[in-house]
């Protein structure tokens, strides 16, 4: 029970990991365009603090800063 719920998480993780880099780094950080290199460092970070790229993706989405 708890290697699934550790599996899922880490999976669901990879793919916000995957879609930010791909999509929504650009929104966060405007520095970050073209800077690929330094991108795959942060898929261990993602992967572990998923929910709250997630929530700060969505906040800067549905509210943007002024």
């Amino acid at each position: 029970m708890l290697i699934q719920a550790v599996t899922a998480y880490a999976s669901f993780g990879a793919l916000v990991s995957a879609l930010f880099l791909l999509f929504g780094i650009d929104r966060i950080d405007p520095a970050a365009r073209g800077a690929y290199a330094f991108r795959p460092l942060l898929v261990p970070g993602l992967v572990l603090l998923w929910p709250l790229v997630m929530w700060r993706w969505l906040a800067l989405t549905f509210w943007p800063a002024r």
